[in-house]
């Protein structure tokens, strides 16, 4: 019993401490009236599944994928925040009830917009999960799986309950839209900086 609790408190803050920028992340799609909760919410989960089972797969079979190579993952939400930016210059003129209504081509692919985002926002963390799950047993695995789950869950209900929020739910919404495409561009820079993945582009050195 002692083994679970500690595993589990384990895997609690692995989840916190690699993902915790996705609650500020969370909360742009949150305010984005384009984007539906359960798009949001699939989204999510997909992109932190795939995080846990890339990262297991790579402790079965010992891969090593360099780390500035993961880190090409941020150009994904850079190209976003420039699609998402062209689209609020387009869009200026429009109504509020336009905006709020995005078209049913708008409305493709936004779990999947989503999922982009939690993976590259998320891909050094197969780099940290990678070693912690190679020494772990399958029901130990198990276990870490539920937790992520969980955590997931939890990430996504703090985040859709701040935009909501009585006080802070009206601005957070109001400026969302807006400050969410800077979020991006910026989250992207950082991971490509932060990996050193700009010395893979031509003309870098």
């Amino acid at each position: 019993m002692k083994s679970l609790l500690a595993l589990t408190g384990m895997a609690v803050v692995l989840f916190a401490s690699t993902n915790v920028d996705d609650i500020f992340v969370l909360v742009g799609f949150f305010a984005n009236p384009k984007f539906r909760t359960r798009d949001i919410v699939l989204g999510q989960f997909a992109g932190i599944g795939t995080l846990f089972f890339a990262s297991a797969a790579a402790s079965l079979l010992s891969l090593k994928i360099p780390y500035a190579y993961m880190g090409l993952l941020g150009v994904f939400p850079i190209l976003i925040g420039g699609k998402d930016l062209f689209n609020l210059y387009r869009k200026r003129g429009r109504t509020e009830k336009e905006s709020e209504h995005p078209s049913n081509a708008e409305q493709k692919g936004r779990a999947t917009t989503v999922a982009m985002v939690t993976l590259a926002n998320g891909g050094d963390n197969i780099a940290i999960y990678t070693p912690l799950f190679a020494i772990r047993s399958a029901s130990e695995m198990t276990a870490i799986a539920l937790v992520f789950v969980g955590m997931t869950a939890l990430w996504c209900f703090i985040a859709r309950a701040l935009v909501n929020h009585p006080r802070l739910g009206s601005p957070i919404r109001r400026y969302g839209l807006i400050v969410s495409p800077f979020v991006l561009i910026g989250l992207g820079v950082l991971i490509l900086y932060q990996s050193g993945s700009f010395g893979l582009f031509p003309g870098a050195h």
